[in-house]
């Protein structure tokens, strides 16, 4: 790798005592990490991005190392709609009991990810003492499905609402948009069914 590179095109910018090392970091492993770092940024907003780093706080794993009480308020006043101010007061005090208490349990020191702590917390009944930290959890285990719903329902979208049908009211989008969403559901209603329902309908114009 130390050896002088040789391109197989001149290149005016091409620096002809550059080495195959220098060649291979610079115009693959940077431009590489720099398009995957481009990725990571057009994908998650700041806003998520701290949203997670708050989430991550609340993983039990080594003894609850990633611990931040700080970041845990702040993942509390994102949502104050949750959160009153006085529970904001409370949730301070909590968690420094919580934390103490989770840390000299025997019972909680091996669990690895946060679905498991919130189980294993409802079934210590630790989630009475400690009802606005097991809410913490409980946000944090719903937002990743909310967001994947939100996710999947505008990638259906975009299928559904493609250039031909661009000027498709809301009525009709909305009734495309739940078979073709929860194909699963729909899956398990056999056609006969359906079609004798349709058939029984006064009105065929009713929606799903």
């Amino acid at each position: 790798m130390s050896s002088t590179y040789k391109a197989r095109r001149r290149s005016a910018r091409r620096n002809d005592d550059a080495t195959n090392l220098h060649h291979y970091r610079v115009e693959f492993f940077y431009t590489i990490i720099d398009m995957q770092l481009q990725e990571l940024n057009n994908r998650f907003s700041e806003a998520s991005t701290e949203l997670l780093l708050c989430m991550s706080c609340l993983n039990p794993s080594n003894l609850f190392s990633a611990y931040n009480k700080e970041k845990l308020i702040r993942l509390a006043e994102l949502y104050s709609a949750d959160f009153s101010i006085i529970e904001l007061v409370a949730l301070e005090h909590q968690l420094s009991t919580y934390i103490l208490d989770m840390r000299s349990s025997e019972e909680f020191s091996s669990l690895d990810n946060i679905a498991d702590l919130a189980k294993q917390i409802v079934k210590a009944k630790k989630d009475i003492v400690y009802p606005l930290v097991h809410r913490l959890l409980v946000l944090a285990l719903t937002l990743p499905v909310a967001t994947a719903t939100v996710e999947r329902a505008f990638s259906a979208m975009k299928i559904v609402k493609h250039r031909l049908r661009n000027k498709m009211g809301d009525d009709w989008l909305n009734d495309c948009l739940v078979p073709y969403i929860e194909k699963e559901v729909f899956d398990l209603v056999p056609n006969e069914v359906v079609m004798q329902h349709y058939q029984k309908m006064q009105n065929r114009m009713q929606s799903l």
